[in-house]
């Protein structure tokens, strides 16, 4: 299987459920391969696609994989889910459909900081740190990832 001439294939479909292609890994287990197809977009509310949206497109995508030859003679399992929270924001687009999270970010110059994303520009995500406002330039992160928050108020009024 190869990588490249599987996005070609991917992309397009997915592009047709509202989603976009974020990562592609190929991992041969014994003479099968396990095609894990990791998707991100927008979704009805901005905060990224859901579980619905998913299906559909695993579905779209289990058929065409099936149809075509991308996936040469070998047998193949295939796995789709979104990025999760585990997986660093690495693009305006991550930022902004985090927007309202608590994220650590740490910097190129070594220091980090926790804060609550305010809002995002293509070059810069401004933070609620403990009350204060902190603009970081995207482009002197070096990491930065969602804090998982248990029952956060807001959360609940949101309904989320």
């Amino acid at each position: 299987m190869q990588e490249t001439r599987l996005a070609e294939l991917i992309e397009p479909i997915l592009a047709g459920h509202g989603l976009e292609l974020d990562h592609l890994e190929i991992t041969p287990i014994g003479k099968r391969r396990i095609l894990k197809v990791t998707v991100d977009g927008d979704g009805p509310s901005g905060r990224g696609p859901l579980v619905d949206d998913i299906a559909a497109a695993a579905r779209s995508l289990s058929d065409a994989l099936d149809e075509s030859a991308a996936t040469g003679d070998a047998p193949y399992t295939l796995e789709v889910s979104s990025r999760g929270v585990s997986r660093p924001l690495t693009a305006p687009k991550h930022y902004r459909r985090n927007t309202g999270r608590l994220i650590k970010v740490t910097a190129a110059e070594g220091g980090s900081v926790t804060g609550r994303i305010v809002t995002v520009t293509d070059d810069a995500v401004t933070l609620d740190v403990d009350g204060e406002t902190r603009e970081v330039e995207l482009a002197t992160v070096t990491k930065a990832v969602v804090q998982v928050e248990m029952n956060r108020a807001d959360d609940e009024e949101e309904g989320n």
